[in-house]
C-alpha cells in the first residue's frame, strides 16, 4: 500500500497504446474526488519501442503506480523487479506499483475483476468443474484463464486469429493447469462446446470477436453467458448477438471497476467509495 506524506500530491495513471479510449482516468479520479484526495490518475501511451525506457525513467520518481494495459501486459511483468504469485502465473501484469528506492512490484488484479463482473451480471453462473472458451491470447487472456482455474473450471479453452500465438499461451501456462488448458479450433464444433458455461472475449475489439464466431454462436448450449472485456461500446456487436440469442451477457464495464479497485488501494492507500460508480462512467 503506498503511504504518501502529507501535502504530497500523490500521482498514478495508466499505460496503454491506444489509450484515449479508457476509461480508467474518469473512473479513479472520480474516486479520488470521493475521497477528497490530493492525488491525479493520469494517461500514458508511449511508443511501443519507448515502454521500457519509460518505466525505468519513472523509477525513484514518485509516482505512485501505473495500471498496464494492451499492448504491454506481458512485458511490464518482466520489467518488474517483484511479481506477485498470480502475475507470475498469469505471464502479464495489469498493475505496477513503484517503491522510493526504484523497485517496481508487479499485479494482476484482472481476475478481480472478471469475478466481479460476472457476480454483478451472472450471478447464477456456474464456472466449477465446467469449460470455458476464451477468445484472444494476450495479456488479458492469459489473466482471465488463470482467474477460471482459480475458480474452479474444467477445461479453459483458447482460441485466436493466429494459432501460434494461442499455443504459446497455452505452453506457456500448461505448468499451472495440466491437460485442462487448450487449443479450440472452431472448424470442428463437435469438441469442445458441449459443457461450455461462458465465453469470452479477450480481444481487443468485439467486433472482431463477432465477426469471428459468426453464427457458431448456434453451437454454443443456449445457457452459456458470453461476456465481452470491451467496455467502449459497453454492448458490443457480440453482446448484441448473444442477447439475439437468448442468452446471458456480461459486459466489460464492471470488469473495469472490479479490477480497479485493488488497484486503487495500491495508489492511494485508502479503499474506493462505495457509490454507483457505473452509472457515471455510463453517462461518459
Amino acid at each position: 500500500m503506498k503511504v504518501v506524506p502529507h501535502g504530497q500530491m500523490n500521482v498514478a495513471g495508466v499505460v496503454g497504446r491506444p489509450i484515449s479510449h479508457s476509461l480508467s482516468p474518469r473512473l479513479h479520479n472520480i474516486w479520488i474526488r470521493a475521497a477528497g484526495l490530493n492525488a491525479v490518475y493520469m494517461a500514458l501511451e508511449p511508443q511501443e519501442a519507448n515502454f521500457s525506457a519509460l518505466l525505468n525513467g519513472l523509477r525513484g520518481s514518485g509516482i505512485s503506480g501505473l495500471n498496464v494495459t494492451s499492448p504491454f501486459k506481458t512485458e511490464a511483468l518482466r520489467l518488474a523487479d517483484r511479481r506477485t504469485d498470480r502475475a507470475a502465473r498469469c505471464g502479464a501484469a495489469n498493475l505496477l506499483v513503484f517503491s522510493a528506492d526504484g523497485r517496481i512490484s508487479a499485479d494482476n488484479t484482472d481476475g478481480d475483476g472478471l469475478a466481479y463482473a460476472l457476480k454483478n451480471q451472472a450471478p447464477n453462473l456456474q464456472i466449477h468443474q465446467t469449460d470455458v472458451l476464451i477468445l484472444g491470447a494476450g495479456g488479458a487472456a492469459r489473466g482471465a484463464a488463470v482467474a477460471l482455474s482459480d475458480l474452479g473450471a474444467g477445461r479453459v479453452w483458447i482460441h485466436n486469429r493466429s494459432r501460434q500465438r494461442a499455443e504459446k499461451l497455452v505452453a506457456d501456462l500448461r505448468p499451472h493447469f495440466g491437460e485442462r488448458l487448450c487449443i479450440f479450433d472452431p472448424s470442428d464444433q463437435s469438441k469442445g462446446t458441449a459443457a461450455l458455461s461462458l465465453m469470452i472475449n479477450a480481444t481487443p475489439s468485439g467486433l472482431e470477436a463477432s465477426a469471428c464466431l459468426g453464427d457458431r454462436l448456434g453451437h454454443l448450449p443456449q445457457l452459456c453467458a458470453v461476456m465481452d472485456m470491451v467496455y467502449r461500446p459497453v454492448e458490443t456487436p457480440l453482446l448484441r448477438l448473444a442477447k439475439s440469442t437468448g442468452r446471458p451477457t456480461v459486459d466489460g464495464l464492471d470488469m473495469l471497476i472490479g479490477q480497479a479497485r485493488p488497484s486503487f488501494v495500491a495508489f492511494f492507500g485508502c479503499d474506493a467509495i462505495e457509490d454507483d460508480v457505473r452509472s457515471e462512467l455510463l453517462a461518459a
